[in-house]
């Protein structure tokens, strides 16, 4: 199980980085390796809960023999799941791989009274709020970032105003989102004390990115690709805290059916207890195997995440960085229900999505510009154009007001812009990763619950032969 969390969820952590080429894909595998592991042993706790999210009673269980069996069946039966999804180059969420599981087992041990079916309307809810909300935070930084930076003239000294405030606002999102969910289970912090702390360090952060890269700004060539340098450090940095704060979080998800087993093991006749302690040896065997399957397997979903369904840069890949973190910390607020999975993978189809947006505007203006100018001198229509295309948003405004007062400008026909749309959306967002993916997140919790009461009935079966 920890070998198949580390080669599928581990990529969204590290995907957008490698997509972009801020980092290579060794560097990306050492870095994510060392971080998950020291944040599954550094921050990843003592004490787990025996049953995921509250997903089944185990009081329902008859036995402690049974609920041994129901634990070994989740583990195998999510693993067997997530090895599925990885070779078929879908990243999929891996709690609720192992939460389907521990339904599907739970049920076929102590029937449908078992199962905690409002717990299952969190699940579904998040498969339409943490894309939506992940999609949404990446595209308003993106967005933000190319009206601020890539779409003015001097983008040199547009980049000196608005990159040490980005840097700023992510030193402060992923002190925040580490705090309150990588380090929550070794340091009790209260959300008023953790924003404050992630306040403060966004604060300082600024004010020495702003004097250490003064001297930077001076070789910088006016273009959007030397800009998008200035981006490659924080993501660096971003990928290694992600991933320090998913193997603090998401190795429970391994380690905590294992940890329910040696717990009930060692308490044989007694009462099922609602939380477990985590033996080192058992942390470690998380900890290793989430960072033996990220070097053995974890290349596949990199590449699916980081360039398989949308063209990455370095400040795309911020955008979705950023998004990673912002959204679990509101989300996390608002008590909504919300996987890091769907936040991430959403987040780069909200990049993409955008991108297509703004592509198929902006080429439905110069096809309009082109009919208004019809029959004109062929050079006076590119030297429009070309003055068109320098200008600052502002200015692209003006132009477009003035060609319309000197006269109607030609509508474009609905099966002219149609056309439009589809040559982009073809070439910047791949709708075949989008439904293989989708399909993907919906049917985890259903699969992983089948096979599971598959595989526990198996074990029933051999034991009582």
């Amino acid at each position: 199980m920890a070998m198949n969390i580390g080669a599928n969820d581990v990529a969204n952590n590290v995907g957008p980085a490698v997509g972009s080429r801020a980092i290579s894909m060794t560097g990306a595998i050492i870095i994510a390796a060392i971080f998950e592991m020291g944040g599954a042993l550094v921050a990843g706790g003592d004490v787990v809960a025996t049953v995921q999210k509250g997903i089944i009673d185990p009081a329902a269980i008859a036995d402690t023999e049974r609920f041994i069996w129901v634990m070994t069946a989740a583990l195998l039966a999510g693993a067997i799941w997530l090895n599925v999804a990885t070779a078929s180059g879908a990243p999929v969420s891996t709690t609720h791989s192992i939460i389907g599981a521990v339904l599907g087992a739970g049920i076929a041990a102590g029937g449908a009274e078992a199962a905690n079916w409002a717990t299952l309307s969190g699940i579904i809810a998040s498969w339409v709020i943490s894309p939506v909300m992940g999609g949404v935070v990446a595209a308003g930084f993106l967005y933000w970032i190319k009206r601020s930076i890539t779409y003015q003239e001097d983008m040199v000294a547009a980049a000196q105003r608005m990159v040490p405030i980005l840097i700023g606002l992510m030193a402060f999102a992923f002190s925040t989102y580490l705090i309150l969910k990588g380090l929550n289970k070794v340091w009790e912090v209260g959300v008023v004390s953790a924003f404050g702390t992630g306040i403060a360090l966004g604060v300082a952060t600024y004010w020495l990115v702003r004097r250490s890269i003064t001297s930077k700004f001076e070789i910088l060539e006016n273009s959007k690709a030397s800009i998008n340098t200035l981006f490659t450090i924080p993501l660096i940095c971003a990928a290694a805290l992600l991933s320090f704060a998913h193997g603090a979080n998401d190795v429970a998800n391994a380690v905590g059916p294992l940890a329910a087993i040696v717990d009930a093991a060692k308490h044989s006749g007694g009462a099922i207890a609602d939380k477990a302690s985590i033996p080192l040896w058992v942390m470690l065997v998380g900890a290793t195997g989430i960072a033996i399957g990220l070097l053995l397997y974890g290349p596949k979903l990199i590449r699916t995440v980081g360039s398989e369904i949308t063209e990455l840069d370095q400040m795309r890949a911020f955008c979705i960085a950023m998004s990673a973190a912002l959204t679990v910390i509101i989300a996390s607020q608002l008590g909504l229900p919300v996987s890091s999975t769907h936040i991430a993978v959403g987040g780069v189809f909200g990049v993409g999505f955008l991108r297509e947006f703004i592509k198929t505007s902006y080429s439905q203006m110069i096809e309009e510009i082109k009919q208004h100018h019809a029959g004109a001198d062929k050079k006076v229509v590119e030297a429009f154009l070309d003055r068109f295309g320098k200008a600052s948003i502002e200015e692209k405004r003006l132009m477009l007001q003035q060609l319309k007062a000197h006269g109607a400008t030609a509508e474009l026909s609905k099966i002219e812009r149609k056309k439009i749309r589809q040559v982009y959306r073809h070439e910047l967002v791949k709708r075949s990763a989008l439904l293989r993916i989708a399909a993907a997140w919906i049917i985890t919790v259903p699969i992983s619950g089948v096979l599971a009461a598959l595989v526990y009935y198996m074990i029933f079966g051999m034991v009582n032969a």
